[in-house]
């Protein structure tokens, strides 16, 4: 069942409100926050997320219904690869090196800031790259 387009690109932007924090703070704390809301998206859907939540309880209901609809892989993978970023950051920030905190939360952000403000999901793009080589190869 295809989900609501606007449903991951408020989670894009309250993701980049986080990661921002996270980055600017170097907080290992926020950054778990973060990571958790990765993993659920991936594992459970991006509407199981807290952020899927706060946008189907929250603010979906105040909104006209909805126009546009996606299929839910592309964003769960894009939620997987959060999830890889957002923990590189996790170990850097924790346990060092300082850097790959830096580096690694500092990609999620970009990626999350692009679909915030663009809707241009990259690890959606990515999604439908590897699937369309699988085809090919298959």
């Amino acid at each position: 069942m295809d989900i609501d387009a606007r449903g991951p690109r408020f989670a894009a932007t309250v993701t980049t409100v986080v990661l921002a924090a996270a980055l600017i703070t170097r907080s290992p704390w926020i950054l778990a926050w973060q990571t958790m809301a990765f993993a659920l998206g991936a594992v459970a859907g991006v509407s199981r997320s807290p952020y899927g939540w706060a946008f189907r309880t929250a603010v979906r209901p105040r909104l006209a219904p909805a126009t546009e609809f996606e299929p839910p892989e592309p964003p769960r993978f894009a939620q997987a690869v959060g999830l890889v970023f957002a923990g590189l950051g996790l170990v850097g920030f924790a346990l060092g090196p300082g850097w790959l905190g830096l580096a690694a939360t500092g990609t999620a952000l970009a990626a999350a800031l692009l679909n915030a403000a663009f809707g241009y999901c990259l690890g959606c793009e990515m999604f439908l790259l590897v699937r369309r080589f699988a085809v090919r190869a298959g």
